[in-house]
């Protein structure tokens, strides 16, 4: 069967969001063009290292000598997006993920794939013409959109439970057990 592939060459919204309270919060990459949305779930580690690696991504290409590509330091104020996730119906949830660069169009790329549900040690006895329901996410944003992704991104990660000044685990309402020695 065929990779089923979400495509967007050109959004009008791409973001990270949570659905939940801090501690019990799902995060979603979420994108539209038009009246097509696709949210697929992802784990607060992934989402942060996207962060880092697009921002990484665009501050190399702003120290390349000649670069042709205008690449903001900041976030454009015409493309901050504070506004919450559209009503979320969850495509699937991430595995892998790639990014990239394409300077053909000057974007930031990047691919989702979803959490495979194989067993290792089925892997030998793998037959992908057999497998069912491949999909992936393929989105493609320029240069700007993706810094302001980024920085909400970070925005959105950082906005969850309070971490502990002893040991810097996140502490619940409720408080936590520190596991610092003598306290």
């Amino acid at each position: 069967m065929p990779t089923r592939v979400h495509e967007f060459a050109w959004p009008d919204r791409v973001v990270i969001g949570t659905i939940g309270l801090p501690g019990a919060r799902t995060f979603y990459l979420q994108v539209r063009a038009g009246k097509q949305i696709v949210s697929i779930a992802m784990e607060k580690q992934q989402s942060a290292l996207l962060a880092e690696k697009i921002d990484e991504i665009l501050d190399q290409l702003i120290t390349v000598g000649g670069n042709p590509f205008s690449v903001p330091t900041g976030t454009p104020i015409e493309l901050v997006d504070n506004d919450p996730l559209e009503p979320v119906q969850e495509q699937f949830r991430t595995g892998a993920i790639s990014l990239g660069w394409d300077p053909t169009t000057a974007q930031v790329v990047i691919e989702a794939y979803p959490i495979s549900e194989l067993d290792d040690e089925d892997d030998d006895a793998l037959d992908l013409d057999d497998a069912s329901d491949r999909e992936m996410l393929l989105v493609r944003m320029p240069v700007g959109t993706a810094r302001a992704f980024a920085k909400r991104t970070r925005e959105v990660v950082g906005a969850g439970r309070p971490l502990c000044p002893l040991c810097g685990n996140p502490m619940d309402a409720e408080g936590h057990v520190c596991p610092s020695p003598g306290f």
